[in-house]
């Protein structure tokens, strides 16, 4: 797979297709990118689950924090990773052990690791790399048109609502 471009398709098809995913890396830090991610994924109506050593047994937006991917306690559809890209052969060693395997990896902006990818999508999980999935959501959804940016997507469509806080769902095309 080209991982230069994603089609929008692809990406609203994983958007539309996963409810539970596991942040790898999330912070309790109100300010990290992390933080406001997993915040709107909730309002959205994901359930995310924060992956994060340092604070498990704590919650994180009253969610609990697991030490490791196998410590959640339900299958995990989505892994998104917000560590360096030098950690990301470790995370896909975890992902690799899962039963069910989760659907997507997914690498934060800034986070690119072809070598472990190619593993990932070899064991049948899609890979998305370098987006962030509250910015795909909201180009998708229309929600960053509505703040004036030009998200690239044009549509005549109605907005399917969906549950969750100002939440009109990705659009499939």
């Amino acid at each position: 797979m080209n991982h230069d471009s994603y089609d929008n398709t692809y990406i609203a098809g994983i958007l539309n297709s996963v409810k539970t995913i596991a942040m790898v890396g999330a912070s309790a830090n109100d300010v990290r990118p992390s933080y406001f991610v997993a915040k709107y994924l909730l309002a959205k109506g994901f359930s995310v689950f924060p992956i994060n050593p340092g604070q498990a047994g704590k919650e994180i937006l009253g969610r609990m924090t697991y030490a490791r991917l196998a410590d959640v306690p339900v299958p995990i559809d989505m892994v998104d990773v917000f560590r360096a890209a030098t950690a990301v052969p470790g995370i896909v060693d975890e992902v690799l052990r899962l039963d069910p395997l989760p659907k997507v990896l997914w690498m934060q902006l800034g986070v690119r690791h072809d070598e472990e990818a190619a593993r990932a999508e070899a064991a049948g999980i899609k890979v998305v790399m370098n987006r962030c999935p509250k910015i795909e959501y909201g180009k998708l959804s229309g929600e960053i048109g509505w703040t004036g940016v030009n998200s690239g997507v044009l549509s005549s469509k109605k907005p399917l609502m969906r549950p969750g806080f100002q939440s009109f769902g990705v659009r499939q095309k």
